[in-house]
């Protein structure tokens, strides 16, 4: 690999070349979308040379060329009718269909590289042209795998690394970030294929970012992406298909156009109708350029999270709401003035909190976020969970619903607005009524959906102290005020929402004001109540996903245990309840013995 010019074997050397590009191709992608850590990848290459002087076009050809001469040879020693071949005639026909198998796809995979990295995005067909080719090769891949030298003979004892004459794998164990140490493993072959094959239906789901032509549609999709941890690879090619290094969405639309088809279709602020009298102000459209020009840096960051690492983006959300508390501020003085300019164009509309609601969305998201990527990375102990499911029920939540519905209020207004102006001078005709479609409906379902389910937690955890099932740590050795502030702590930077403290927290979940006192049972009926509404709201939702019927089933079956609590099973037992992760992430199936 060091010096692949001096290999005679053309195969060898065509396959060393390609495998060259490859690797600095993936080098230069990781590089440029810079979602990387040093846990996920090494940058450096110490100056080692990777055939830089050989072009795209003619390592390929020189593939293609090896991949012919191998074609001819399987040709001459395939079984013909009537004919049949000797051992050496079929072992030569195996290793030639299975050598060519491997070229073809290198080359392929160095191609669906280069073509995902063509400019304004002109390489998608040739990409998943590509990686339909690159599906069809693997079961040849694997068939043939026992035919290639074994590093490890029966008997002998499993290593971490291949050992193979003429390779030497910890060669670049001192070139490795000097962190602590980490165990290094070279996978199988078995293993290799697996990954491949996984990869390839990644990136075949990353051709789909194409087809997302909204702002709010390609955050979901980058978040949806980036649920299962995927490669930095895959992560890094997804970043730059959306925003290459130009900083042009999908190397063609200004980001500032995007961010405004955002804001439009989100909320619909007058400032943005065409038939608005704020449309043609300068004044105005002064005042919205350059409060879009201040978002793009926050919402291009935004999509960047997504590529990082689940571990790395908890950190990042974090640090990222500092921006858009300052962007909330500056959508609010723009919503003031714009509203304060219409009141005199036009006294009978309003254009209060409409950049501020877009805002408030996205700070939001990113709150909801921020918590829920502690479930994930398993940072909460179980006495830590009562106030974190209290925070996203109440607070978060409940925050996000309301600006879900003021923005469908706001569309309907400017959609019947809209309606009256066509319909002036129509008065002969008669309209039929059209049913106004709610936008956000379904993630506002979704959203009540998850309020509820964290609700059902909340008092179910709360019914478990009070029935002494669920330990706390010792007053001593523990300060929850000092956890709980931790927890929350990069939202004390936001003035909307506005962060709960603790005293306000432990005001609001006292249950000494309750006359009678609550009891367990009480509680386990409010969760009870709380997992049924989870289970209606889901099941109002059309076309669910597998994860919404995995929310369902989990509500479904905590609505049952809650149940089995009210009727008294488990009440003499101090046993603690068992939260189990294993079918989500986040919402558990809590378990009584």
């Amino acid at each position: 690999m060091h010096n692949p010019y001096v290999v005679e074997d053309r195969a060898l050397k065509a396959f060393s070349i390609c495998l060259l590009k490859t690797v600095d191709i993936i080098r230069d992608r990781v590089n440029r979308a810079s979602v990387f850590e040093e846990e996920d990848f090494q940058p450096m290459t110490y100056g080692f040379k990777m055939a830089s002087d050989v072009t795209d076009v003619r390592a390929m050809g020189m593939v293609k060329e090896v991949e012919e001469d191998l074609n001819r040879t399987i040709k001459l020693t395939r079984s013909k009718p009537g004919e049949k071949r000797d051992l050496t005639t079929e072992k030569e026909h195996d290793f030639a269909v299975a050598v060519h198998t491997r070229l073809k796809f290198c080359r392929l995979f160095f191609a669906t590289l280069v073509a995902f990295s063509r400019e304004k995005c002109q390489g998608m067909d040739d990409a998943q042209k590509y990686l339909k080719l690159l599906s069809e090769l693997l079961p040849t891949i694997r068939k043939t795998v026992n035919l290639g030298v074994t590093a490890q003979r029966e008997g002998e004892e499993q290593t971490d690394y291949p050992i193979i004459m003429g390779f030497e794998p910890l060669v670049n164990q001192r070139l490795l970030p000097p962190t602590f140490p980490r165990y290094t493993q070279i996978k199988s072959r078995d293993v290799m294929i697996e990954y491949m094959e996984s990869l390839i239906e990644r990136l075949k789901q990353i051709c789909g970012v194409t087809e997302q032509n909204a702002f709010h549609g390609v955050m979901d999709f980058m978040l949806e992406f980036s649920k299962p941890s995927p490669c930095v690879l895959s992560r890094s090619l997804l970043q730059l298909l959306y925003l290459p290094p130009s900083r042009l969405v999908f190397g063609s639309m200004n980001m500032v156009d995007v961010l405004r088809d955002a804001v439009r279709a989100f909320i619909a602020p007058p400032v943005l109708m065409s038939r608005s009298g704020l449309a043609n102000n300068p004044q105005s459209k002064d005042y919205v350029d350059s409060f879009l020009a201040h978002a793009v840096r926050p919402m291009t960051q935004l999509i960047h999270n997504t590529g990082h690492n689940r571990a790395r983006q908890r950190d990042r959300w974090g640090h990222l709401l500092e921006d858009l508390s300052c962007l909330q501020e500056g959508a609010d003085k723009v919503d003031a003035f714009l509203h304060s300019l219409l009141s005199k164009i036009d006294p009978g509309r309003q254009h209060l909190a409409c950049f501020g609601t877009w805002v408030l969305y996205h700070t939001l998201r990113v709150m909801i976020l921020y918590v829920l990527a502690g479930f994930e990375l398993e940072l909460y102990s179980v006495h830590e969970f009562h106030y974190v499911f209290w925070y996203l029920y109440e607070c978060l939540y409940s925050w996000l619903i309301s600006t879900l519905s003021r923005a469908d209020r706001f569309l309907m207004e400017q959609e019947s607005l809209a309606e009256q102006q066509q319909q002036k001078g129509r008065t002969n005709k008669k309209n039929k009524k059209k049913r106004k479609i709610r936008a956000h409906a379904r993630e506002a379902a979704l959203a009540q959906g998850a309020q509820n389910l964290c609700g059902g937690y909340y008092k179910a955890l709360v019914g478990f102290m009070l029935d002494e099932k669920l330990s706390t740590p010792h007053f001593q050795f523990d300060n929850e005020e000092v956890r709980y502030n931790h927890r929350f702590a990069p939202f004390g930077c936001l003035v909307t929402p506005p962060p709960i403290h603790y005293p306000q927290f432990k005001d609001m979940t006292d249950l000494s004001r309750y006359n009678p006192p609550l009891d367990g049972l009480d509680l386990y009926s409010g969760a009870c109540k709380c997992f049924q509404q989870a289970r209606i709201h889901y099941e109002s939702i059309p076309n669910p996903d597998d994860e919404i019927r995995c929310l369902l089933k989990i509500a479904k079956t905590n609505f049952v245990v809650m149940k089995l609590l009210l009727g008294g099973h488990t009440k003499d037992s101090k046993s603690p309840p068992e939260f189990d992760f294993s079918q989500h992430k986040i919402f558990p199936v809590i378990k009584v013995s």
